[in-house]
């Protein structure tokens, strides 16, 4: 294992200092006695978006913190979910008296511990839950689909409503609608690994992929033959289509995720084609998104998600944001 660090134990926490290190202008960083990246704040009278889970996934969840998104997130150990204690510690910390929405990704370890979080809370919390990923409908890490990079467009289309002053209800309201609105799917070329293992978390052929993976490397569809950047893109855009079920005309915003371990070029190449197996079916790609915003440490491959665009999700993606990951 070749790995940019000093000791394996010591790797979140000093990421976490030179991540609030470079981004001091947007983001307060706390590591001592509790991991949580937040913007200044509280403010008073807007409803506070609160999410977090395992590192590696980055720019996820940290990256997303700023105006027009969320206003804290809690990294957990790799791949590993954050604590209640760091949630209550974050919740207090951004409570402006309007309420917290927690927005989680459908893992068993997130959805207890943010669930406990909710309980002790002393403020009232609503919980978004996220589930695009449309590969299969149970794993041995979640019930139910998982919750990948369809997170994002959640979080930013939430985030804008809360800047502009919806309130918590409303905010539960367009997270879950966004949420039923969107799938993913993603395909890994290469296993990642975690730092603490040393070694890959999977093992894969040369002339092999993983069809439908995980953001931890869990097992997707099927293992195949490695096939062209086309075919994966028409392979991904059906099965999302099929569980979305967009109708000719509609508006998507197409994101084409990047695992951590795969170039801009190929990035690209495969928004190529999934852009092209959109307007196939007679959909309109109104909202694109092309880079590294959900990984999966050092892995090569790719997830392509669709969100269902309205007049309200438009404006509400089109609504400034400024963070270290993400910013118009």
């Amino acid at each position: 294992m070749k790995k940019i660090i000093n000791a394996v134990d010591d790797v979140l926490t000093e990421a976490l200092a030179g991540f609030g290190a470079a981004h001091a202008d947007l983001v307060s960083v706390n590591l001592n006695p509790k991991y949580v990246v937040r913007r200044d704040g509280p403010r008073q009278g807007k409803v506070a978006l609160l999410s977090g889970g395992g590192s590696g996934h980055e720019p996820l969840h940290a990256g997303f913190v700023g105006k027009g998104m969320l206003d804290a997130a809690c990294p957990g150990e790799v791949f590993t979910s954050p604590t209640p204690d760091q949630m209550l510690a974050a919740a207090a910390a951004i409570d402006g008296d309007a309420g917290i929405l927690q927005i989680v990704k459908n893992y068993a370890g997130d959805v207890m511990n943010f669930e406990m979080a909710a309980e002790m809370a002393e403020t009232e919390v609503a919980t978004v839950l996220t589930n695009d990923d449309v590969a299969v409908e149970d794993s041995l890490h979640s019930q139910g689909r998982r919750g990948v990079a369809g997170t994002i467009v959640v979080e930013k289309i939430v985030g804008a409503a809360a800047e502009q002053g919806a309130d918590l209800a409303a905010c539960k309201v367009l997270g879950d609608r966004v949420n039923a609105a969107t799938g993913s799917m993603a395909v890994a070329l290469t296993s990642c690994t975690v730092p603490a293992a040393g070694t890959p978390t999977f093992a894969i052929g040369e002339g092999e992929m993983e069809l439908g993976v995980g953001i931890h490397g869990e097992p997707g569809r099927e293992r195949t033959a490695l096939i062209s950047a086309d075919a994966i893109a028409e392979t991904l855009v059906d099965a999302i289509c099929k569980s979305i079920e967009p109708q000719s005309g509609d508006p998507v915003l197409l994101l084409v995720n990047g695992m951590g371990g795969s170039p801009a070029m190929e990035l690209y190449l495969l928004y190529h084609a999934a852009r092209t197996q959109c307007e196939s079916r007679g959909l309109t790609v109104a909202r694109s998104l092309v880079g590294n915003y959900c990984t999966s440490l050092d892995m090569a491959g790719a997830s392509i998600t669709l969100s269902r665009l309205s007049d309200d999700t438009t404006a509400l993606w089109d609504a400034p944001v400024h963070t270290a990951s993400l910013r118009w």
